[in-house]
């Protein structure tokens, strides 16, 4: 099946051999947005919380791309440079979906691109 590369607005550019968003089909599949500014293509400044937000941000530009927004996420990879920040990256990410949920899976990784606190990646299904 062949697949798209679709041109987020809004979102920050890739930083690598790779595409922020690809259509196959009816599914999306969101590379893991990490909180870069759009504007500048620089990590944003602050904890995790700030960091959170501007991921989200990021997703809703890449999910935008795709004609979609938050409510047709199906399944979400939350990586964390330190699990200790799991609740604030939580309140942030809840304020973004609403029931029924995304299957989700959350892990600490030793290191991630630009040393951010957070990265997050999505697949969404398409209407």
């Amino acid at each position: 099946m062949a697949h798209e590369a679709l041109t987020p607005s809004g979102a920050a550019p890739a930083i690598g051999p790779y595409s922020p968003v690809v259509r196959v089909g009816r599914t999306l599949y969101l590379s893991g947005s990490i909180p870069l500014d759009p504007a500048s293509g620089q990590l944003v400044a602050g904890d995790i919380t700030a960091q959170t937000e501007r991921v989200m941000q990021n997703m809703r530009a890449l999910l935008a791309a795709g004609g979609v927004g938050f409510g047709h996420v199906v399944k979400t990879t939350v990586f964390l440079a330190d699990m200790n920040e799991f609740a604030a990256m939580n309140e942030v990410y809840a304020r973004y979906f609403s029931a029924p949920y995304p299957a989700r899976s959350t892990v600490q990784v030793a290191r991630l691109p630009r040393d951010c606190r957070v990265e997050i990646e999505a697949i969404a299904i398409l209407d």
